[in-house]
């Protein structure tokens, strides 16, 4: 692929720049934006934990898995999307047309999971809650919280599908000013509608709301910028398209949904065998792991278009130099919050909510305990961004779903009756060792493919 043609794509330096400037440039810019995503709801709980107490941190802790399943739409069609998409440009100019086929595909499905998703926040809120382990108490708060949620569920969408486009289109800083902007008016916004207006929880759903159009409305100036090669072009097989996107994107869909299952049978579990208390820890532990899984996404989001662009062009050896960067990486964030969670746990308590002495006797243990998953979790879920920038997307939904669903629930479940209550923090740090082993397998394998298809291609 000549120069001329990849500045015509907007990716000039995937296939020519020098490596490790490229990753951190793109990691920052995914960093920033991975990181102010998830201060949307870690800001709202340590707001209305500090307003409502242990219930109000409970209350969000089950709100959690709507959120999960809300962004993992927009991942599934932005992740997706955008993968075919850095991969057809990085392969022929031809494809450019093709390419912008795919953005559009991407655009239809957000839109018709968008539609799907706001009908059932409108009018299933209530049970959905009741499924994801609201009971009398909670139930109240945390239907006063997505109250205002319910008039703006597309922006969240949105927002996920423009963020990814917007990486794989050459403009990374931009999806980060956008989530900067948005994440910045949800921290003083929490702080005026919940306290200054005394909203309560409501404030704080009313404040990330806000904050989301605000991110939405500055991403979409980037389709008058000259950076945009985005184009709206009619999908020749619409339906294939959205087949190929979905496939592809899945395992990055599923981190998402995996987070609200787990949230769903850790809460049934707790609330079973050890009671609202060790809930409301869980529901620190949720904001902990949303930090940790930010990371872990930004290895993801600043690996994938580099890697995806190499993979069409057939540059092995420039998609191992990103893949060690990337592995250096997840090793120093894992080191960094397992390390946080083993020697600070109460330093959590204390940001996430005014606590009781029941919750300060428990908490540290608990938080210890889980916190042993944090070591592995980036290279995990990192892994699956890999995979999917392969096009080896069935093992990257091997990844995701025993890690989210299938491993770590059969542990959730059998522990507490095999070992005891307690021992319902170690699932998942069991969890992420036995996916790990998994994932160094199969990266290494696929890792030495794509240098033996790199010498066959230049011999």
């Amino acid at each position: 692929m000549s120069e001329e043609v990849i500045k015509n794509t907007g990716n000039t330096d995937f296939l020519t720049g020098k490596m490790k400037p490229l990753y951190f440039h793109y990691l920052t810019a995914a960093f920033g934006s991975a990181l102010i995503s998830s201060i949307y709801g870690v800001v709202d709980m340590a707001m209305v934990g500090q307003y409502q107490g242990p219930n109000g941190t409970a209350a969000l802790a089950v709100v959690s898995p709507i959120w999960n399943i809300i962004y993992s739409l927009g991942l599934l069609m932005g992740i997706g999307g955008s993968v075919l998409f850095s991969t057809l440009r990085g392969e022929s100019k031809q494809n450019q047309k093709k390419s912008n086929e795919y953005f559009t595909a991407s655009l239809i499905g957000v839109a018709i999971l968008a539609a799907i998703a706001w009908m059932a926040v409108i009018f299933f809120d209530r049970e959905l809650l009741i499924l994801f382990g609201a009971e009398e108490t909670l139930l109240p708060l945390a239907q006063r919280y997505l109250l205002p949620v319910k008039f703006a569920v597309p922006s969240f969408l949105l927002t996920q599908l423009l963020a990814a486009f917007l990486r794989n289109d050459g403009n990374p800083g931009l999806a980060t000013k956008a989530v900067l902007f948005g994440g910045i008016f949800n921290v003083f916004g929490d702080w005026f509608f919940v306290f200054a207006l005394d909203m309560g929880v409501m404030g704080a759903g009313l404040a990330t709301v806000m904050g989301s159009v605000f991110s939405l409305i500055i991403m979409l100036t980037h389709f008058f910028s000259k950076k945009n090669t985005l184009r709206l072009e009619k999908p020749a097989k619409l339906f294939s398209m959205l087949k190929s996107i979905s496939v592809t994107g899945f395992s990055t869909f599923f981190l998402d949904v995996a987070m609200g299952i787990l949230t769903m049978l850790f809460n049934r579990q707790i609330l079973q065998y050890l009671g609202t208390d060790a809930l409301s820890v869980y529901g620190i532990i949720i904001n902990i792991s949303t930090f940790v899984q930010c990371c872990a996404y930004s290895i993801g989001q600043a690996s994938q278009p580099i890697i995806s662009t190499n993979f069409g062009a057939h540059k092995g050896k420039r998609i191992r130099e990103v893949l060690q960067y990337a592995l250096a990486t997840a090793a120093v964030f894992g080191l960094i919050w397992t390390a946080l969670a083993e020697f600070a746990p109460n330093l959590f308590v204390s940001i996430f909510m005014a606590p009781t002495d029941g919750i300060l006797e428990i908490a540290p243990a608990i938080i210890r305990s889980y916190g042993i998953s944090f070591l592995l979790l980036p290279l995990n879920i990192f892994s699956t961004y890999y995979f999917q920038a392969l096009m080896k997307p069935s093992i990257s939904f091997v990844v995701s779903v025993s890690r989210g669903a299938v491993v770590s629930g059969i542990l959730i479940y059998l522990l507490p009756s095999i070992a005891g209550a307690d021992s319902l923090w170690f699932a998942m740090p069991i969890t992420e060792l036995l996916v790990a082993i998994f994932v160094v397998i199969m990266m290494t394998r696929y890792t030495k493919q794509l240098l033996s298809d790199d010498r066959k291609q230049n011999a």
